[in-house]
């Protein structure tokens, strides 16, 4: 029987939105996980949307990553039709600097539960996916570990060149 592969649905509600998620997806093929990334919006496919949501876990998806502008609607309708973790990536539009997505995201109603990340916080969406799925396999645990300790050797790092430049000053 072939190993179950941790695997990631990735919606963005535009093709727009790719600039931003692809930071996202860099994340995901870092730590080995498996995704889909499709566009399919809220307003404009709502059935669509629906039905991603519905068959992700019978897919084979663990968590859902969705990524929206403006009203940014697409990761709450996702969340109303699976019980998966739903990471909502708000998109900066050119409407109040994002600001209105991080809140149509952030203010879900009870019941209704999506983590949301920074505005344009891709790498983050990304990062909390493999943080859900390092619960359960430990090779993505392991090499979130490093990936942890590189982060703190490159700022150790930055801190002796500080110190160098403060002496030499």
């Amino acid at each position: 029987m072939e190993e179950k592969k941790p695997s990631v649905l990735v919606v963005m509600g535009s093709d727009s939105d790719y600039d931003i998620v692809k930071d996202c997806l860099k994340v995901l093929k870092q730590f080995g996980i498996e995704f889909e990334a499709v566009v399919c919006s809220a307003h404009r496919t709502p059935d669509a949307a629906a039905e991603y949501a519905k068959n992700a876990a019978d897919n084979g998806f663990e968590v859902v990553i969705a990524a929206a502008g403006k009203a940014a609607h697409l990761p709450g309708v996702l969340a109303a039709y699976t019980t998966l973790p739903v990471i909502g990536l708000p998109i900066k539009s050119s409407t109040l600097d994002g600001l209105d997505s991080l809140l149509s995201i952030v203010q879900m109603p009870n019941g209704v539960p999506v983590a949301t990340v920074a505005i344009n916080g891709a790498e983050n969406a990304g990062l909390l996916a493999a943080q859900i799925l390092g619960l359960k396999y430990t090779n993505i645990s392991d090499k979130l570990v490093s990936y942890k300790e590189s982060m703190k050797n490159k700022v150790m790092a930055k801190n002796v060149d500080l110190q160098k430049k403060i002496n030499e000053a």
